[in-house]
């Protein structure tokens, strides 16, 4: 019998998750169901065959006995258009979705929750009456709890879920301290990895492009940055903020080159902004890596999207996005479970421009 039941004629039935992954249909509920005390290989060979076998729930009956909807959901959340502007709700939704790390969010939660049989629902919290919305969704039940990824460290939604006793996570260390887990990077570290990588590289007159300084991450990484640097005996680093685009990215190198027209080496807070620099560089005759040695962040698809790859710190942003959607699921089961934070380390990569 093939493993795949998709071509049968019928929905696929626990009976056929249970004859794929060679166990009990007792189990496959238990392991659909989010039961925990079921061994992981078991776990795991449930929701292959989940997969395998294109089997879905019943969701409504399902509801009825859990009291759970079987959705969460993802909140992409600013600060009325955040550090990008006034520009409307339709603006806002284009750069969440032109932006590669929220791509990389997606992915992680999505391949988290598939085979548990539970699906997120996208959410944009711009402005006060957006936030409103997805509290009320979040109230009524319509969603089990919620994934956080905030835009702007000035983002009231944190508190507001937590002040309404909802289950959440977040994406990120928030910038002023709410009860809620998060799931993060040691940027900082991250920070540390590029300077010592420059240094090495026998650069004497290091600048950095930062991401924007209201948000804990755009802080953390620069003063990694700063403090490794000060400790090789460099204690002068030029600074020009960024917003994380391209655009930012360009503006910023243009600034450092006129204002600090012997720079030799650049860590920019995120590789999109990175591959901006690079542009900038490239029209006024610098040599990259030989004039101009440039770092990135995040090792996203624009780390080797152009011609030359980018050396960048890698942030294993799928892999954080999975925990996040893991650290849910254990608040949802556990609400009494006390909140905590994951996080994880960064690791330099390697490549052309640096």
């Amino acid at each position: 019998m093939s493993g795949d039941l998709r071509e049968h004629a019928g929905a696929p039935t626990l009976e056929d998750v249970a004859r794929v992954a060679g166990v009990s249909r007792a189990t496959v509920s238990r392991v659909v169901n989010g039961v925990r005390n079921v061994d992981p290989g078991i776990q795991e060979a449930v929701r292959r065959a989940v997969v395998a076998t294109g089997y879905a729930p019943n969701r409504a009956a399902r509801a009825l006995v859990t009291r759970r909807a079987g959705t969460i959901a993802l909140v992409v959340s600013g600060v009325d258009g955040g550090c990008a502007g006034h520009d409307g709700p339709d603006a806002f939704a284009a750069r969440v979705f032109a932006d590669p790390f929220f791509g990389r969010v997606v992915a992680g939660v999505v391949g988290f929750l598939r085979p548990r049989a539970t699906h997120p629902v996208l959410m944009f919290a711009e402005t006060p009456a957006e936030r409103e919305q997805v509290l009320g969704y979040l109230r009524q039940g319509s969603a089990d709890g919620a994934l956080i990824v905030s835009a702007h460290g000035e983002d009231p939604l944190p508190a507001l879920v937590a002040a309404a006793g909802l289950p959440a996570v977040l994406f990120a260390r928030p910038a002023r301290p709410v009860p809620l887990s998060h799931v993060d990077l040691a940027h900082a570290d991250g920070g540390r990895l590029a300077a010592e990588h420059l240094v090495a590289r026998g650069c004497r007159r290091a600048a950095t492009i930062t991401g924007p300084l209201d948000v804990p991450a755009g802080q953390d990484r620069l003063s990694g940055f700063r403090d490794a640097m000060a400790r090789r005996g460099q204690p002068y680093v030029p600074i020009v903020e960024g917003r994380f685009t391209q655009r930012s990215g360009e503006e910023a190198m243009a600034r450092l080159l006129a204002e600090h027209p012997d720079v030799d080496g650049v860590f920019v807070g995120n590789d999109v902004m990175a591959r901006g620099a690079c542009q900038v560089l490239g029209e006024h005759g610098r040599r990259i890596p030989d004039d101009v040695a440039v770092v990135g962040f995040d090792d996203s698809a624009a780390a080797t999207s152009g011609r030359l790859g980018l050396t960048t710190v890698r942030q294993p942003v799928e892999d954080m996005a999975a925990e996040m959607a893991r650290l849910l699921q254990e608040h949802i089961e556990t609400p009494e479970r006390p909140v905590t934070s994951v996080v994880f380390a960064p690791e330099l990569v390697v490549r052309e421009s640096a």
